[in-house]
């Protein structure tokens, strides 16, 4: 028998395990169960487009009514910021840019998946330090979250196709890599 006290498995002799540092997982919750701030600010934007959607309010008021929501402090508020009045200031654009992808008019999706798709091509846009991939993502768990039972799978294929069509170096590379 050893002297030596019990460690834990994988620690080093003669000293204890380190822990292990904070690493983000897939679905943007990090270990113990942490959202990111920018999957926040991805929710609060949802938040406030949906009721933009439904209510028409100026968007200075929705983007006030989610601030004072709990929790808005521990989101990425630029990344806020950028979602929703982006998303907002050029709906047109994003509405045409998934529209072709669409079995569908906009005015009959959900205010959900409609708001998803929004994020989600605008990030797939404006947002080239995302890769498109993470974009797509994310929207599905937006998806997920808030919207219908299988919203997901449907925002998960116009999502993919308008990625094809917004970052086709970047798609095409991806693919390339997978052959």
């Amino acid at each position: 028998m050893s002297d030596e006290p019990d460690r834990p498995a994988g620690a080093p002799e003669g000293g204890a395990a380190r822990p292990r540092a904070r690493q983000p997982r897939g679905d943007g919750r990090r270990r113990g169960g942490a959202v990111s701030a920018r999957r926040k600010a991805r929710e609060f934007a949802l938040q406030g487009l949906y009721e933009w959607l439904i209510g028409g309010a100026d968007a200075g008021v929705v983007d006030a009514h989610v601030r004072e929501r709990d929790g808005f402090e521990q989101c990425d508020a630029a990344h806020f910021d950028l979602l929703l009045h982006g998303c907002i200031r050029e709906r047109s654009e994003l509405d045409a840019q998934f529209s072709a992808h669409l079995d569908r008019k906009t005015e009959q999706l959900s205010p959900i998946e409609h708001a998803v798709l929004l994020i989600g091509s605008y990030e797939l846009q404006h947002c080239i330090d995302i890769p498109y991939k993470v974009a797509i993502n994310e929207a599905v768990e937006l998806a997920k979250s808030f919207g219908g039972t299988d919203g997901h799978k449907y925002v998960n294929g116009v999502l993919d196709k308008t990625a094809a069509a917004l970052r086709s170096v970047e798609v095409e590379a991806a693919r390339g890599r997978r052959s």
